[in-house]
């Protein structure tokens, strides 16, 4: 099967490691993130959600208008819109961008962030909404008669939009968490399921625990697989290292007097949400995993996000991906502390690698099928 990579769509060029240098929406270095990505062998672009940050939906339609290949992971959360209104904004941007447009449903994981715009759903209520949500949305984008609803938290009557998704039947739903609720939840309605970057024993049990909750939703296909990295690479195996202390040492220096968005915005000790949590879990348990996995970049952040990394040369960081991908991961996410200039770097040295290689397995299969 064919491997993705999805980049990060930032709106300034700041980062755990360096504050930004100009505004919260700089349409210039915006532009040239994406562009980079788009020229550099990478399928997608995140554009994420924060309550006080530029609005993603904006933005990509922004870069939308002036790419030609790349495509768009809209980051959304249903308690800041209704889901009618939603699905017409979707479907908006999808014809803008011809069809590009994959959205990531975010139920939240962190109280107070989620209170900063007014929702206080507990988490299980949160996850019961996504799910209600998610629905809407997708019949929304496919019905083309007048339709009811009357659920636990939306009830409207005889809606029908008349704009709809360019991409037939509908974009793809993108949904993550790691918790049970979110398994079941993401099981039951998601196209594509994401993961933050854990070592591989424990990604091929939540890629389990994904797939038994579709299969109990009465599913019979299931989500495709993101997990997410922060590779860090470098010519040789000790400048790679070198360059991974010193990430830390610039994490470490920005969050220590607490002034930094990052501990401003949440606890880098009791993080809420299951993913961090676990993330945390496996730094306890060591630095180094498996091939090249090195947690001391999440231990820094609080087990903030996608923060575990990739360490070591362009080829040991893709052997890496690769071992992720032969468990059934087809979507790698990645996105370095310098976000330009590594997106580069990432897209010229490690993609190609990671792609012959899906390829050349690929026919490998296909050649033992045929023998059958």
């Amino acid at each position: 099967m064919p491997v993705e990579f999805l980049g990060m769509g930032g709106t300034n060029d700041g980062s755990e490691t360096s504050p930004r240098t100009g505004p919260a929406f700089d349409k210039d270095y915006t532009l040239r993130l994406a562009k980079a990505h788009e020229e550099h062998g990478w399928d997608r672009v995140l554009f994420a959600y924060a309550s006080g940050a530029p609005d993603p939906a904006q933005v990509a339609a922004y870069v939308a208008a002036r790419t030609e290949r790349l495509e768009i992971l809209l980051a959304h959360r249903p308690n800041v819109s209704y889901p009618t209104f939603a699905a017409k904004t979707f479907a908006t941007l999808d014809q803008i961008s011809d069809g590009r447009l994959t959205v990531h449903f975010i139920t939240g994981g962190t109280d107070h962030e989620q209170r900063r715009e007014g929702d206080f759903l507990v988490k299980d209520q949160r996850y019961a909404r996504t799910r209600e949500y998610i629905g809407i949305v997708k019949r929304a984008w496919t019905s083309r008669q007048p339709f009811d609803h009357e659920g636990e938290h939306y009830r409207f009557a005889d809606f029908v939009s008349d704009v709809f998704p360019a991409r037939s039947p509908r974009p793809d739903v993108s949904f993550g968490g790691s918790s049970p609720a979110a398994y079941r939840a993401g099981g039951a309605e998601a196209d594509i399921y994401c993961l933050w970057g854990e070592p591989l024993a424990d990604t091929a049990e939540q890629i389990e625990s994904v797939q038994r909750a579709a299969r109990e939703a009465g599913r019979t296909d299931v989500p495709r697989i993101q997990v997410a990295f922060r590779p860090i690479i470098a010519p040789t195996e000790e400048k790679a290292w070198e360059k991974a202390r010193d990430v830390v040492e610039r994490i470490t220096a920005r969050t220590r007097g607490g002034t930094a968005p990052l501990t401003r915005r949440r606890s880098l000790t009791n993080p809420e949400n299951r993913g961090s949590q676990r993330l945390l879990e496996v730094a306890a348990r060591g630095e180094r995993f498996d091939r090249a996995l090195w947690t001391a970049t999440a231990a820094a952040t609080g087990g903030a996000g996608n923060s575990n990394a990739l360490v070591g040369t362009p080829e040991t960081v893709a052997q890496a991906l690769l071992d992720y991908y032969d468990l059934g991961v087809d979507i790698i996410s990645a996105r370095g502390y310098d976000t330009l200039a590594d997106a580069i770097d990432f897209g010229e040295r490690v993609i190609p690698i990671v792609r012959e290689e899906v390829a050349k397995r690929d026919r490998e299969r296909a050649a033992l099928a045929g023998r059958g």
